[in-house]
């Protein structure tokens, strides 16, 4: 079936639907989605939202910016991270003019929190900068958006599963080709711009905070079309997962007060992070509580976790500001947070990497910045890159409504200065292709298990630690594993809801962008945010200060490099 649009946008998470948002009434748009839009991974955001409102205390976007250019290790693009920290201020307030519950202030004001890394007067303390809903924020604030989409009349295709992008010779992105999950059915979208908004792959590893949908994709099918994927080796791994499960609990719970303790009931950050103990950046507070569990501090019969203690907060304090995480933790532990610390262990949580773009959100294919005509990228499938080598907790939900609506906004003007570009001959060829290798293979490998290889692999030798040794390992694991998922073969042969011919679909682009986080990690030879090297400890700004763009070429994967944009903060070493 064929379709013809000014505008697509794949993904309807956050920064998908603020871009259709923009696009709404302006210019013929949809929205294709793999799931029910409501269902979206943002919808898992819990704490806040980072915006320098100085609402509840003196606060400046510069500060914001410095505290995301630190927390990022310095990698982030400084020029992008200014974007970032003065529009974040407009988002939030436009966000909340269409409806969106934050918390109030006893004046009425949107109420603010703490969060990891963000700080007063270039790192002199804390600072309450994360604009809240509860421990619901992502959640409402995809609500918000859904709404105002469906208010505008924005066209839906719900539960489409993107096989491919469209591309002209002359290089012109102008389509994708989907599938329509209900009926099996190949359908052709013809556009002149694509917004991916796809978000990440953290179900590439065992113990991960992200939704089952989260499988890379957008990133995995650009990188087969050419396209570079740039600092892929830096994945945040959030500190406060539920044990064993994964499932966050917000870094709000430490902003409202909550406490991580060893075995011994130490409150052990005060030890690695003075100023601000528990409210570190992520990729600190993740690295010290393997280091505790790793030296013997850890608690349960196996001595592999920390707690959160929430049990001296004032009463209330749950039920008002995290009745979420209170009722995951009563519902997966059996624990009641009011009386007990709740085990926790880092958990595989965002992608700083991705397809790289500019601050207008165009996907950019060099280390010079060029642009691929017609092709946008937005949220966690995008690296713009604001986020560096350690993304701050609060900044995601600021990054994908921020650049989501650049996105969006830009595309209108591409729209209105481009011609519709034709189609290639027969556009959905590789789509129809892999699809009928998958359906028509009647015996071969298990995708479940080459899946289960894959995540427990890279949760042992490309997670918190790494060396050398290890990324050398699960190179060769990640490149034998996609020999063999050459040969898989499903069960279901029929065309209804077939989840199975999904989840095959779904290994592949995992297979994909862990083959480029593992060969930019074992590249780079240094430490830096949440690229720990255990045999390189030391972070490199004089070789390694730089991305790392790897492109997927006919004789094997390529890794180039391009620079950092440096303009107020020169690189200093990170203490907190």
């Amino acid at each position: 079936m064929y379709h013809r649009y000014d505008a697509l946008i794949i993904g309807a998470g956050g920064a998908g639907l603020m871009a259709a948002v923009q696009l709404a009434g302006k210019c013929k748009s949809a929205v294709i989605s793999k799931l029910y839009p409501p269902r979206s991974h943002t919808g898992a955001a819990q704490g806040g939202i980072a915006a320098a409102l100085g609402n509840v205390e003196e606060d400046h976007w510069v500060w914001h910016m410095f505290d995301t250019v630190k927390g990022g290790d310095y990698l982030v693009d400084q020029d992008a991270a200014e974007v970032l920290s003065r529009e974040a201020i407009d988002a939030v307030i436009e966000m909340e003019h269409m409806g969106l519950p934050f918390n109030r202030t006893p004046e009425g004001k949107i109420d603010q929190r703490r969060f990891g890394g963000h700080t007063r007067n270039f790192g002199e303390g804390p600072v309450r900068r994360a604009c809240y809903s509860a421990d619901r924020t992502g959640h409402m604030i995809l609500y918000t958006l859904y709404q105002n989409c469906i208010k505008h009349d924005v066209e839906f295709f719900d539960e489409f599963h993107m096989l491919d992008l469209i591309m002209t010779d002359d290089g012109i992105c102008n389509g994708i080709i989907a599938l329509e999950v209900l009926t099996g059915e190949i359908h052709v979208f013809h556009a002149k711009t694509i917004i991916m908004a796809t978000g990440g792959y953290g179900r590439a590893f065992q113990v991960t905070s992200n939704a089952m949908a989260a499988t890379g994709d957008g990133m995995a099918i650009a990188f087969r079309r050419g396209i570079p994927l740039e600092d892929m080796e830096f994945y945040q791994f959030h500190p406060t997962g539920i044990y064993r499960k994964g499932i966050l609990l917000t870094e709000g719970a430490r902003g409202e007060g909550g406490i991580l303790r060893n075995v011994n009931g130490e409150r052990f950050m005060e030890r690695y992070a003075p100023t601000l103990k528990d409210l570190a950046p992520r990729d600190m507070v993740s690295r010290f509580i393997w280091q505790e569990i790793r030296e013997g501090r850890g608690g349960g019969p196996n001595k592999d976790y920390v707690t959160l203690d929430l049990t001296h907060l004032p009463p209330g304090a749950l039920e008002e500001k995290l009745p979420d995480i209170t009722d995951f933790v009563e519902t997966y532990l059996g624990l009641d947070p009011h009386n007990v610390p709740i085990p926790i262990q880092p958990t595989a949580h965002y992608a700083m990497g991705g397809l790289p773009t500019d601050v207008e959100g165009r996907v950019t294919i060099d280390d010079t910045g060029t642009a691929l005509p017609g092709l946008y990228a937005a949220g966690e499938v995008a690296c713009v890159s604001v986020h560096g080598a350690n993304r701050l907790g609060t900044n995601s939900l600021v990054d994908l409504v921020v650049f989501g609506r650049r996105a969006g906004k830009h595309a209108l003007q591409y729209i209105a200065e481009n011609d519709l570009a034709p189609l290639p001959p027969e556009p959905e060829y590789r789509g129809r292709a892999e699809v009928s290798n998958l359906m028509e293979r009647t015996t071969g490998e298990n995708v479940a298990d080459i899946r289960q290889t894959l995540q427990t692999e890279m949760m042992d030798k490309a997670s918190v630690f790494r060396t050398g040794e290890g990324l050398r390992e699960i190179q060769q694991i990640v490149h034998d594993l996609k020999d063999r998922y050459h040969h898989v073969a499903i069960n279901d042969k029929g065309s209804v809801f077939n989840m199975d011919l999904l989840e095959a679909l779904e290994l592949g682009y995992l297979l994909d962008c862990s083959e480029a986080l593992v060969a930019g990690a074992v590249t780079r030879e240094e430490s830096r945010g949440a690229h720990m090297r255990e045999d390189f400890p030391d972070r490199d700004d004089t070789n390694w200060l730089k991305h790392t763009l790897a492109y997927r070429t006919s004789g094997g994967l390529q890794l180039r490099y391009k620079p950092v944009v440096l303009t107020r903060f020169e690189p200093k070493e990170r203490k907190y």
